[in-house]
């Protein structure tokens, strides 16, 4: 054990030390959170649609109102001689609403009446987000008419928001890039410290001390992951007063998944940092392998269940899969041990499968030398 602390003290005076170094492991991390915290939005405002009122009726203004006062539609007038498809082919608007003739009249004599909608579906979520919109404030709308239109659907739904009501979209993905960040700047230190002592030969030291592999394999580990621990709290604190989350509930275990997620990305750097011996091509893999698919399947962007089924297997490799769940549910819902524990149990296998791995890589070394 005094020889792993004595590993874990090198590292860590190394790291302090370092200004370059302590400020890509304390600061990167805080920036990378503010900037992509601030510049991804999950929320759609101010799609322009044009509408071109044909009846020209109080009716039909009012129902025009509706789309102004909506933080979703940015109206643009069009007169009735225009095509607002040429809008759409121009890429001026989202969507076109064309108000027919006898609007007011009909809908007066609880006839139906039917608005054409022309959405532009080059981005498919926001066509369907438009869709949706359109066909609420059409309902909302005839509703607040009093007349009986075929229209109107019979049963009348009330629906209460639970865990985030006000449907903040930073309080969904903030947590998503908080895993972000610790999937990519605690191993990277765990790949830049094995492969730096491949590619300056340093390791042939340790070959030739009385360390063992794993003594110095678990010194490495423990000394990233407290560098881990302090970027986490700190990211945690810019969270709470950036994003304003919280932990909810009890805490524990949210604390103990994330010690046990930090050893499971630091050994996967430590694991790439053995095999590969050189850091630039090391960092690259890290890069591609640990940054992009947590990244892109880990649930962060779109649901898993979205992903097709011929990469879907592969997310069941990214630890940050895992523990977004844990995190997200932390500051929405309140983490319980009994959602927990699932996701807490494959992250620790999947960090004992990096750590053995790196472990066997290294021994082999260590006897051959």
């Amino acid at each position: 054990m005094k020889r792993v602390l004595a590993q874990i003290r090198k590292e860590l005076t190394q790291t302090v030390r370092d200004r370059l170094s302590l400020a890509l492991a304390l600061v990167l991390p805080m920036m990378m959170l503010a900037l992509m915290g601030n510049a991804l939005s999950l929320d759609v405002r101010d799609l322009p649609v044009v509408v071109q009122d044909l009846d020209q009726t109080p009716l039909s203004r009012q129902y025009v109102d509706m789309y102004r006062q909506s933080l979703t539609f940015r109206v643009i007038p069009m007169p009735i001689t225009e095509q607002p498809a040429g809008e759409l082919l121009a890429n001026r608007a989202r969507a076109a609403i064309v108000i027919p003739q006898n609007f007011e009249r009909d809908l007066r004599r609880g006839w139906n009446t039917d608005v054409q909608v022309q959405v532009d579906a080059t981005d498919s979520n926001t066509a369907t987000l438009v869709r949706g919109n359109v066909t609420a404030l059409s309902q909302a709308f005839t509703q607040t008419l009093g007349v009986a239109s075929r229209s109107t659907p019979a049963i009348r739904t009330e629906a209460r928001l639970w865990f985030n009501p006000g449907r903040v979209a930073k309080k969904f993905y903030a947590p998503g890039i908080l895993v972000i960040c610790l999937s990519l700047f605690p191993p990277l230190f765990a790949v830049m410290w094995m492969a730096r002592e491949g590619e300056e030969k340093t390791i042939i030291q340790v070959y030739a001390s009385s360390i063992s592999a794993h003594e110095y394999l678990l010194g490495k580990v423990l000394a990233c992951m407290m560098v881990g621990v302090a970027e986490w709290v700190l990211l945690m604190m810019l969270s709470a007063a950036m994003f304003g989350l919280s932990i909810t509930g009890d805490p524990a275990p949210l604390i103990v998944t994330t010690i046990i997620f930090l050893f499971c990305v630091v050994s996967y750097g430590a694991m790439i940092g053995v095999a590969i011996p050189h850091q630039p091509a090391a960092i690259q893999v890290l890069a591609v392998t640990g940054f992009l698919l947590s990244l892109l399947l880990s649930g962060l962007i779109f649901p898993i269940e979205n992903i097709p089924s011929a990469l879907r297997w592969i997310s069941g490799f990214v630890p940050a899969r895992y523990y977004i769940v844990v995190l997200r549910d932390s500051f929405l819902r309140g983490a319980t041990w009994g959602t927990t524990v699932p996701h807490l149990l494959m992250i620790a296998l999947l960090g004992a499968a990096f750590f053995l791995v790196a472990w066997l890589k290294l021994r082999r070394m260590q006897v051959s030398a």
